[in-house]
């Protein structure tokens, strides 16, 4: 890109040289060979210099343009490009309509036309890609997430960050969306000068970008009026727009459960997807580290599921067989009862 921006502009102000030299009147003062000379020689190579510097200039501003261009493109799905690129069309045609009677204001006028042309095309490019899925419902096109009901991802299920991996999967259904002030809460959080909620802030933003740039997730500028806790807002829009909230928060599931707005939490789900074990079911399991009760050893599943080994205490550090006895539903998870096996040859 550099290189061919420095070519055509050595080429461009070689030809601005020699239109000079020849169009200046000095060569008719100077002798054949001098004019020469100053046709083809110094102005040529002065242009094709200057040329040469400021087409890098030029070359490494136009390569920064499009490097940022391309990620928003990045972060754009195909319909909102389209949507879009025909937004911007019709801002055009717009402003042309506007411009006979703005260039009659003397003697602003013509000087308003190209900031006029510009203002109106980027608002109408933006409101159309913004608005790319009513736009394309109008044309009775079909729109991914048509039939399934929006959802609205609350902090805790950002922060938390599964929601992402769900997402991508396929098992989330729906558009997604992150209002602005979900958004300016996760800022906060990252900005604290706690390391741990500053890193949870994080943990959310990147989770945001991540779901953005696999097209998935929506963000949406609305915030309901009189209303000043975050929770408030997400209930008071998905019960407006009759759209699903995604959360871990359980208050925020009972207060939108007592109003009506349904709630998918993704603890619940994570629980659900646990392995069921029935009792005299054996398993490997590695005991890292001692129970609450003398000679319980506690190891844990892949999923993070707690098993507390009866007698595993001799065992702590060796991956062992452990015969399931029982189980057991806590607020937190599945707990698994099991007695120590033998040890596992390796």
């Amino acid at each position: 890109m550099i290189l061919v921006s420095r070519i055509v502009a050595a080429l461009i102000l070689g030809i601005a040289g020699f239109q000079l030299g020849d169009n200046s009147g000095l060569t008719e003062r100077l002798p054949g060979y001098a004019e020469i000379a100053l046709n083809f020689g110094v102005l040529i190579l002065l242009g094709v210099i200057m040329g040469w510097f400021v087409g890098g200039l030029l070359g490494k501003l136009l390569q920064r343009s499009l490097f940022g261009l391309n990620e928003r493109a990045a972060d754009r799905s195909g319909s909102e490009l389209v949507v879009g690129a025909l937004g911007l069309i019709v801002g055009l045609a717009v402003s042309a309509l506007l411009s006979l009677p703005v260039s009659q204001l003397e003697p602003i006028g013509p000087y308003l036309l190209l900031p006029m042309t510009l203002i109106i095309s980027y608002v109408t490019a933006e409101l159309a890609a913004s608005k790319h899925r009513d736009i394309l419902r109008l044309f009775g096109a079909r729109v991914d997430g048509d039939g399934a009901s929006g959802k609205l991802l609350d902090t805790s299920a950002l922060i938390d960050g599964r929601v992402a991996d769900v997402a991508l999967s396929g098992f989330l259904e729906g558009e997604l969306v992150v209002p602005v002030f979900v958004l300016e809460e996760l800022q906060r959080i990252a900005d604290s000068s706690d390391d741990v909620r500053r890193a949870r802030g994080r943990r959310g933003l990147e989770v945001v970008t991540r779901l953005r740039k696999a097209k998935r997730l929506a963000t949406i500028d609305e915030d309901p009026i009189g209303i000043e806790q975050v929770d408030s807002k997400l209930v008071r829009l998905a019960s407006d727009r009759t759209w699903v909230i995604v959360t871990n928060d359980v208050a925020l599931q009972k207060v939108a459960d007592a109003q009506g707005v349904r709630v998918l939490n993704v603890n619940e789900l994570a629980n659900a997807l646990k392995p069921e074990f029935v009792p005299g079911e054996r398993f490997e399991l590695k005991v890292v580290r001692e129970g609450k009760e003398r000679g319980q050893g506690v190891g844990y599943l892949d999923d993070g599921t707690m098993v507390i080994v009866d007698g595993g205490a001799d065992a702590l550090g060796d991956t062992v067989e452990v015969e399931v006895s029982s189980m057991l539903q806590s607020p937190t998870g599945k707990l698994v009862f099991s007695r120590l096996g033998k040890p596992v040859a390796r």
